[in-house]
């Protein structure tokens, strides 16, 4: 039997443990660490094929020297992020 638990180590609390040797406590277990690497926001982004294409596409207009979205301050004003 396999069974993966994702959380983050904060999570990882006496209580958890004790509910997994509850949980298992006839069995032999291995407990395997896995540390995700954080992303930044470009690989992130990069990760799916519109978001891709966009990128790319901006870059390209910047090395072909095309202006980028210009935006007044009144537009600016109103931009949610």
């Amino acid at each position: 039997m396999q069974a993966s638990y994702r959380l983050k180590a904060e999570e990882l609390t006496e209580d958890f443990i004790n509910k997994l040797k509850n949980m298992y406590s006839y069995e032999d277990v291995d407990i395997e660490i896995t540390i995700e690497k954080s992303e930044d926001e470009t690989e992130h982004l990069m990760r799916y094929k519109a978001n891709r294409e966009h990128l790319l596409n901006a870059v390209e207009e910047v090395r072909q020297g095309k202006p980028g979205h210009t935006m007044t301050m009144e537009e600016l004003e109103r931009f949610e992020v």
